[in-house]
């Protein structure tokens, strides 16, 4: 899918033609789109389609006609039926004349921006067009942290009376997702100081340099937010185990208690249920011995559970 946008005097429009100060957005393109995009604008067509590999590592890469920058963005993934959060490869293109933006997915980081809703935002602003980028990728980082923050805390109110795994495999589920946002966090950490130094290629004036410390400020702080959520996730894993077993345990505990409460009218009852040839069984002959022997049973059984609860083992 190819889209082109243009910031104009006073809007900022879809256009279906390439214009100088364009920004050419792809999603997933097909051969036949980026090579009409690599032809028009002097692009290598394996830098274009470079992000298009999940696995491809963030990196700047600086040729003649054009600057490409990978960065990690997040993204949401749905698994057994919930929502958890992966990164794919963002690239961003910064040629001569416009800046085109390609991905696999249409992830929510371009949805302000299709909106023309970022302060001073204009395509044809192309550098800091990509500080806007990337400072709002960093903001989505942060969401994303926050987001398995929240489900972190229903998931341990969940733990009280839990006795089975579902509540540690949705805990693993968001360790992981942590993992992966931390590790991209850094190495797009390491694109914005690149970019912030003067080997830097892109021309930058001073409102750019400062949006630029700003993206590296909220980057790092969500290094920081991920590496606390991790370990909070890690204690939260280990105390969920010992809940569960606990609970577990005293369920345990309750049944073999209530076993050994009712031994004793299952012994009664089975001695009075065998059969001999002469029958000299006490209260053999007493009317209305059942409803004795039975209220004997339930007795003795309330003496035992008494005595339990006594002992706090209930």
């Amino acid at each position: 899918m190819q889209e082109i946008y243009l910031s104009k005097a006073t809007a900022f429009e879809p256009i279906d033609h390439y214009e100088a100060g364009c920004w050419v957005h792809l999603v997933n393109p097909s051969d036949e789109e980026s090579r009409k995009v690599a032809d028009h604008f002097h692009v290598d067509i394996q830098d274009l389609r470079a992000p298009l590999d999940a696995e491809e590592s963030s990196r700047v890469v600086t040729e003649d006609d054009y600057t490409l920058i990978i960065v990690d963005a997040p993204t949401q993934e749905e698994r057994n039926e919930r929502t958890y959060y992966v990164t794919i490869p963002l690239g961003i293109i910064v040629t001569k004349e416009a800046v085109i933006t390609t991905c696999l997915e249409d992830i929510s980081l371009f949805d302000s921006f299709k909106k023309g809703r970022p302060r001073n935002f204009y395509t044809f602003m192309k550098t800091r067009f990509v500080f806007q980028l990337l400072y709002r990728n960093a903001e989505l980082f942060l969401t994303a942290l926050r987001s398995i923050d929240r489900q972190s805390d229903k998931l341990e109110t969940q733990l009280e009376g839990s006795t089975k795994n579902e509540q540690l495999l949705d805990m693993m589920e968001l360790e992981k997702s942590i993992v992966y946002l931390k590790a991209a966090l850094k190495l797009n950490e390491r694109i914005v100081k690149k970019l912030t130094g003067n080997a830097s290629s892109l021309k930058k004036y001073v409102e750019d340099e400062d949006l630029l410390e700003d993206t590296l400020v909220e980057t790092q702080q969500a290094i920081e937010m991920a590496s606390i959520y991790e370990n909070i996730l890690n204690a939260m894993t280990e105390t969920a185990a010992s809940i569960i077993n606990n609970n577990q345990n005293s369920i345990m505990k309750t049944l073999a208690l209530m076993t050994m409460a009712l031994d004793i009218p299952t012994v009664i009852f089975s001695a009075y249920g065998m059969n001999f040839q002469d029958n000299y069984l006490p209260l053999n002959d007493l009317k209305g011995a059942f409803w004795f022997v039975t209220l004997m049973a339930a007795v003795m059984s309330g003496i035992v559970v008494a005595y339990f609860i006594r002992k706090k083992w209930f």
